[in-house]
């Protein structure tokens, strides 16, 4: 071999090397630009999971405090009917009290 064919395949073997380097780092921004689009739709899906997890749970506290809500309010509705009735049954002799002392 002579040195014309000698330096004709070391700038051969450049080229090649040169177009493997383009290559890698071709299919290296590639794996890069898919392993970023992954990690957004990953991070999207937990934001969403994590959403729907936190309406499922203020639906169910929600739901809880309103029962609670109507038992407080129907105890609530049940003591001022049964003041109301002991008071009906006292008014009459309260104002008889009253006009007794303007009375006297």
């Amino acid at each position: 071999m002579g040195r014309e064919e000698v330096l004709r395949a070391i700038r051969q073997a450049e080229s090649e090397a040169e177009k493997t380097i383009a290559s890698a780092e071709s299919e290296a921004a590639d794996i890069i630009s898919k392993a970023r689009l992954k990690a957004t739709e990953i991070i999207q899906s937990g934001k969403s999971d994590s959403e729907a997890s936190s309406q499922n749970m203020i639906s169910e506290a929600r739901s809880v405090a309103e029962g609670e809500a109507a038992k407080v309010s129907k105890k609530g509705d049940s003591e001022i009917g049964s003041i109301h009735d002991s008071g009906e049954g006292s008014r009459g002799e309260a104002v008889k009290a009253v006009v007794d002392a303007f009375r006297s």
